[in-house]
């Protein structure tokens, strides 16, 4: 059966995932009328309604989810076997694709990349930034980019940076105006410049710690922003306070045009970690990206 319908199942399985025939056709190359006849000649051939339609979506029916349950992980590991054969007589290759937050890309990510690819040009990396804790699996990623703390535990964890430490800075010019916290809790009392987080839609807590006591202080101010880069900027710009990653503020705090307080206040924590669903083997190319990001101290 499945050798007879072979190409059917492929294109059940995209529009599937796309979750439109319109969709299906431009990452297959065909037209919708042709993606539309397969699918009719493949459910009569099994005398089962694979997909469910409607005018504005296309979802796999009960049957159709559970033979895209049993497809998907063959044609994975079908597909990795293939790669590692192709790798043995030829340069390495693939396509991966990532998820990762805005400072992980920017600071760690993307440079550690850049070479990667200049040496294996033929391996093609797909990096999606979002700050939401995005699910790898559900969104069909290779692996994805988060703090060690937040990766989940049935996860394989690679570190791929060191410690980290936050930063709280303002500028001189807000600074003349407005004493130096001595405290976190005296943050109250300031403009801070705030971050919301798009997993849970609420605002971040600034997080603290002395002599092993954590401490998580509400913060308000005339600001929010959901990118590190504009924080970054109304704190240069002098619209108040901002807590941010130490190392995207060093610069700036050794030019003297932003001031860092409450250092005692900020301790290390563990740094960001690659990680990616268990798997009996990885294609060649994903191997070597995991061996190019490895953080070793």
């Amino acid at each position: 059966m499945l050798k007879e319908n072979f190409n059917e199942f492929q294109i059940f399985l995209v529009i599937a995932r796309e979750r439109s025939f319109t969709k299906a056709a431009g990452k297959l190359g065909v037209s919708q009328s042709a993606l539309s006849h397969a699918m009719k000649t493949l459910e009569e051939r099994l005398n089962i309604r694979l997909l469910t339609r409607t005018t504005r979506s296309v979802a796999p029916t009960e049957a159709g989810s559970r033979i895209i349950a049993c497809l998907e992980p063959r044609l994975a590991d079908l597909e990795q076997e293939l790669e590692s054969l192709i790798q043995l007589s030829g340069t390495a290759s693939g396509n991966i694709r990532l998820s990762s937050g805005e400072h992980a890309a920017r600071s760690l990510l993307w440079p550690k990349l850049k070479p990667f690819l200049r040496k294996y040009p033929d391996i093609n990396v797909e990096l999606v930034v979002d700050n939401g804790f995005v699910n790898i699996v559900d969104n069909r990623f290779d692996a994805g980019i988060r703090l060690g703390e937040s990766v989940d535990k049935d996860m394989i964890a690679v570190k791929i940076g060191p410690d980290m430490r936050m930063a709280v800075v303002g500028a001189p010019a807000y600074f003349a105006l407005n004493s130096i916290p001595l405290t976190p809790h005296e943050l109250q009392h300031h403009c801070c410049i705030n971050m919301r987080l798009p997993t849970a839609g609420g605002l971040y807590h600034w997080e603290f710690e002395k002599e092993g006591k954590p401490l998580r202080v509400r913060v308000e101010g005339q600001l929010t922003f959901n990118l590190l880069s504009e924080r970054i900027d109304a704190v240069l710009s002098g619209f108040g306070i901002a807590c941010v990653p130490e190392d995207m503020i060093d610069d700036f705090v050794k030019s003297g045009e932003l001031i860092q307080v409450l250092e005692e206040w900020c301790p290390s924590f563990s740094g960001y970690y690659l990680y990616y669903p268990s798997r009996k083997q990885h294609p060649t190319a994903f191997a070597l990206m995991i061996d190019a990001l490895r953080y070793s101290e």
